[in-house]
């Protein structure tokens, strides 16, 4: 099939390399046209284990290319994903600028051919019918104007438009999300019409219907708009839930002397709650759960209802990083003028991520405090960072983090920190406090290190 995708972050362009491969013809466009050149080039803008490398492949074929001209992904697609940002406002609702944006350009370049437009990006319940208003808005508003006789212009009218909207929300994460579009648990379709999910279900024809004998199909889901468009929100919101309950279970443990590695492994077990999201830590981040729950609370708000488990879930998560310095004074004492090294910056292993990454939450709380922090990450880079914090100092080198440190911080789990030889992490480090705001350290070792170990609920 022929596909356009509209926006090329992380969901937009792991998307279109994976319909790609499974032999739809892509075009993915961004109106950034340096970040096209450089797509076109086969330089990634984000990180993601396996992107370049299948990128790099449809290009090849000749089934992936990228363009900074919507109308060309327009007039191409029988189907248009919408796969641009929406990052929370200051009161958590959801910015729908770019959709709308997006929305209303496609309308303009619409003719009479019949279209699914795709919401890929996570919007708000009811969106669907919002952005049909605004296709139709875009296709009314005037795209071109000839010059009449005496210089008068003359308006085209709109063709008559054939098109549906669908929903489609992704459930990627972030490290891994090639893999998961590969293999995902559940493939959600909210539709209008069964024209559309038929369109949908070729679409994902090599998932839900795959040839192959050895090959289970993905189980799919078709609803409505509204409720394929809640279903994202909940799975997130759900997950999200899940860390903070287990963050909160571990405050608890620390002060009546519990493990909660052992409570959490335990629990998990339990095939009513499973082991996933029970590892306790300083906290989530990233792009997806914080806005997602933000933006269900800001939905509940709309519609007169307190969502005040979620806003439950939103207090334990912001907690949860200001535990990491109360670990820190009590422990150092006095923080001023000490030196904090941090390892790791995303807000997860294996990837650049640094929204709202509770590393950068931590590193300037401790400037704030008068600290010096010295960080490193395997894959963020120093200018990465300090965009967000400037005076943060950001080394390549995770031992030389450590050099006249007081104290060590682990903020991401990336693997290669608990491969370190720990002795030589002794050697380095000027203090002996290795605060483990991720669980991923072995204790033992650590202390055997001549090291004070601290965790979380440990």
């Amino acid at each position: 099939m022929k596909v356009g995708v509209i926006g090329t972050g992380y969901v937009g362009l792991v998307t279109g390399a994976c319909l790609a491969r499974v032999g739809h013809q892509v075009f993915c466009m961004d109106n950034d046209t340096a970040k096209v050149e450089r797509l076109k080039q086969g330089i990634m803008p984000i990180y993601e284990p396996g992107l370049e490398e299948l990128v790099q492949q449809d290009v090849d074929s000749g089934l992936l290319s990228f363009t900074d001209s919507l109308a060309t992904v327009v007039q191409h697609a029988e189907v248009l994903f919408i796969t641009v940002g929406t990052p929370s406002r200051p009161d958590g609702s959801p910015d729908l600028s770019a959709v709308r944006a997006v929305a209303r350009s496609v309308g303009q370049h619409l003719d009479s051919r019949y279209r699914v437009i795709v919401n890929k990006s996570t919007v708000p319940v009811g969106s669907g019918n919002w952005v049909r208003m605004l296709v139709e808005d875009g296709a009314r508003s005037p795209v071109a104007a000839a010059a009449g006789d005496g210089g008068v212009a003359v308006l085209q009218a709109p063709p008559e438009l054939h098109f549906d909207i669908v929903s489609n929300p992704e459930f990627l994460r972030e490290g891994s999300a090639v893999w998961d579009t590969f293999n995902p648990d559940r493939i959600v379709i909210g539709a209008e019409s069964e024209r559309a999910e038929q369109v949908m279900r070729e679409l994902y024809s090599y998932w839900v219907a795959p040839e192959e004998p050895d090959r289970t199909p993905v189980p799919l889901v078709v609803t409505d708009l509204a409720s394929a468009e809640m279903i994202k929100y909940a799975a997130n919101a759900f997950l999200a839930t899940k860390i903070s309950f287990i963050n909160e279970i571990a405050n608890i443990c620390e002060r009546v002397g519990a493990d909660v590695s052992r409570v959490a492994q335990a629990i998990g077990l339990d095939k009513r709650i499973g082991n996933q999201f029970l590892n306790a830590g300083a906290g989530w981040g990233g792009s997806c759960f914080p806005k997602d729950v933000s933006a269900l609370v800001s939905t509940g708000q709309e519609y007169g209802y307190e969502c005040s488990l979620l806003r439950a879930t939103l207090a334990v998560n912001d907690t949860q990083r200001k535990r990491i310095i109360e670990k820190l004074q009590r422990e150092l004492r006095i923080l001023k003028g000490r030196t904090i090294a941090i390892w790791g910056l995303a807000f997860k292993p294996h990837t650049d991520d640094i929204r709202s990454a509770p590393a950068l939450e931590v590193a300037t709380q401790l400037l704030n405090l008068g600290c010096r922090v010295v960080a490193h990450d395997p894959i963020v880079t120093a200018a990465q960072a300090q965009v967000q914090v400037p005076d943060l100092q950001v080394t390549p080198s995770a031992l030389a983090a450590l050099e006249q440190a007081d104290a060590l911080v682990v903020m991401t789990e990336w693997p290669e920190y608990a491969q370190f030889d720990l002795a030589e992490v002794s050697r380095l480090l000027r203090g002996r406090v290795v605060v483990d705001g991720r669980n991923c350290l072995k204790r033992e070792a650590v202390q055997g290190a001549g090291l004070v170990y601290v965790g979380i609920g440990r």
